[in-house]
């Protein structure tokens, strides 16, 4: 952007120079030889001003982007629609976003239940079935003790009369079995009718199988009984006390682990426990959260009443995370950025008057005022510039979003001070002094002036002139004739 301060200092000397050269010109192309112009010199009111261009802005732009990857399935507005804050303008497929958050809720509510149950302590049900299998450990306990006392011990009379009567009863039953075999496989010798005698033998019918079964049994029922008389007799051997007292240590673990598991119901949780549950209640709640936003995401919502200005997405496409999908324009307001050189930012103040102009309307001025003053410089080409925001106030002008503008911004009024158009200034080319020529009499002469400040074609006469006083600006030849204003 081209800035231009709107005043000059004292000592300005090229500027000066350069105004002196272009109205020697233009009068020269302007005027008939020999004919001089003048002006008088005035006192009024002058005004300071900032000058810098820049390009309309409205009160808010703002590109809506999709921070949710996804299928466009809708777009809802055109480029030119005027929507209200809340308007949905696009949205994603947002099935599977749906599905997550039903995911992320079940999560949830699972995590909940399972800290509700911790701080709601054990129930009856469950302290009584704790109680039955501490009971149970605890009988298995002195069973395998009582086992292994009883094989440390040795047998007793009574365990062994017992087994000597269990034998003796084997035998009686085994001999039983042998006369009932015996009898059936002998052969008998029968009379018939007619008086002739037939002897018959057993064969292989139900009777005789039975007889073979009852003897196979009684042999090893009292086999059985020897056995149990002999193991009792012999007591037992170091294998048999290492397998009952193995069984005896099993059996107490498994009453500890049951009486720990007891303790652990009535005690309650622990504050870690209701710790490590409510962590998971918090981080479930997280991703639930998560999913929302996720989701939420997935549509796009006009942030504010507007115009959509662009629009970049198409249904049935992937929507980029990275690129604007639709752009909005918040036109209720505009306003300018300028960038002003920091000679001159130190005369500026928020609420200052700007008149601003257009390169498309060029017949419409619009009022603004000094909104912002940058805090911090940004730098171009080497040059400290400021970032100063005018807003414009409301006008019937057909303005639009990035018209070029021009604004100046009036930074000081100057009262009774005298004034003389810059035309007729020159500068001494050897010296660099300012001067003018004054009518004197029939004659005109030379006059060094110091000069202040200019503003629109006219400059400040800090000395050197007075009130009333014909300046003329001469063709260079020396012959004119004087023409009064």
């Amino acid at each position: 952007m081209k800035r231009t301060v709107l005043y000059v200092v004292l000592g300005s000397v090229i500027v000066a120079a350069v105004v002196g050269l272009v109205a020697c010109r233009a009068l020269r192309a302007q005027q008939p030889e020999g004919e001089a112009r003048s002006a008088v010199v005035e006192r009024g009111t002058m005004l300071v001003a900032v000058s810098a261009s820049g390009s309309i802005e409205p009160r808010e732009r703002v590109n809506l982007v999709f921070e949710t990857p996804g299928r466009v399935a809708e777009v809802l507005v055109e480029v030119g629609d005027r929507v209200e804050a809340g308007d949905v303008l696009a949205r994603l497929d947002t099935r599977q976003l749906e599905l997550q958050v039903q995911q992320a809720e079940a999560t949830l509510a699972a995590a909940k239940a399972q800290l509700a149950q911790l701080q709601a302590g054990p129930r009856s049900e469950e302290v009584a079935a704790a109680e039955a299998n501490l009971n149970a450990a605890q009988a298995q306990v002195a069973a395998a003790s009582a086992n292994l006392d009883q094989l440390k011990a040795g047998a007793d009379d009574a365990q062994i009369a017992a087994a000597e009567a269990d034998l003796a009863s084997a035998l009686a039953q085994h001999k039983i079995a042998q006369d009932a075999h015996d009898a059936t496989m002998k052969c008998v010798t029968i009379t018939q009718p007619d008086g002739k005698e037939k002897e018959i033998c057993p064969g292989l019918g139900t009777p005789e199988e039975q007889a073979r079964y009852n003897l196979h049994a009684a042999e090893k029922a009292l086999e059985a009984a020897q056995a149990r008389l002999d193991e009792l007799l012999a007591g037992a051997d170091d294998d048999e006390i290492r397998a009952a007292r193995a069984n005896v240590w099993a059996a107490a673990a498994q009453r500890d682990a049951m009486q720990a598991q007891l303790d652990l119901l009535l005690a309650g949780p622990t504050a870690e426990q209701i710790a490590a549950a409510e962590a998971q209640v918090a981080q479930a709640q997280a991703a639930l959260d998560m999913a929302k936003l996720s989701l939420e995401h997935a549509t796009l919502r006009a942030p504010f009443d507007g115009v959509v200005a662009a629009v970049n997405v198409t249904v049935g496409e992937m929507a980029s995370t990275g690129l604007p999908a639709i752009t909005l324009l918040d036109t209720s307001a505009f306003h300018i950025t300028v960038s002003v050189d920091e000679m001159d930012v130190g005369r500026l103040a928020e609420g200052q008057t700007a008149q601003v102009t257009l390169d498309a309307l060029p017949d419409a001025v619009i009022t603004g005022s000094v909104e912002s003053i940058a805090p911090a410089a940004t730098f171009e080409g080497g040059v400290v510039y400021y970032d100063v925001i005018i807003s414009l106030e409301p006008t019937d002008a057909p303005i639009r979003a990035d018209m070029t503008a021009n604004a100046t911004i009036v930074v000081d009024e100057l009262t009774d001070v005298l004034m003389i158009p810059t035309w007729v200034v020159h500068v001494d080319r050897d010296t660099g002094q300012t001067y003018v020529h004054r009518q004197a009499g029939d004659g005109i002469e030379r006059v060094d002036v110091e000069l202040g400040v200019r503003y629109e074609g006219r400059a400040q006469v800090l000395s050197g002139l007075s009130e009333g006083d014909v300046v003329i600006l001469a063709p260079e030849s020396g012959n004119f004739t004087l023409r009064h204003p």
